[in-house]
């Protein structure tokens, strides 16, 4: 019976553990594609395996994104592979894990004159 009171505060305390950002950050956000068109303030949270980024815009959360390496959720339940993100919203011709690289760096700035899409992040 005592391991079962074991197993229970462990799981208790190990379930109720929040995740601890390596870079939490207030940016604004410049994102022009074809298919969307943010310029607002937002947040940029960096974790040991995820991005998350919140673009506002009056105070309401207007795009909401956790970029995995290999798929990216655009709400709580919505994920689809990094490719599919790419052919729905960028280009089908970049790499699978283009947004997950170009938001790992500290400085978010990329331009594609030729599909219309710009990225900054400041």
């Amino acid at each position: 019976m005592k391991y079962v009171y074991l197993v229970f505060f462990v799981l208790l305390l190990g379930g109720c553990s929040v995740k601890k950002p390596i870079i939490a950050k207030s940016v604004t956000v410049i994102l022009k594609t074809p298919t969307m068109k943010f310029y607002d303030k937002g947040f940029v949270t960096r974790y040991t395996d995820y991005i998350h980024l919140q673009v506002l815009n009056f105070g309401n959360v207007v795009l909401n994104l956790k970029i995995y390496e290999n798929e990216i959720c655009k709400s709580t339940f919505e994920c689809v592979s990094s490719k599919e993100f790419n052919k729905q919203y960028l280009n089908e011709n970049y790499s699978d894990n283009f947004m997950y690289n170009l938001f790992k760096n500290d400085i978010v700035r990329f331009k594609d004159k030729k599909n219309n899409i710009l990225i900054k992040v400041k």
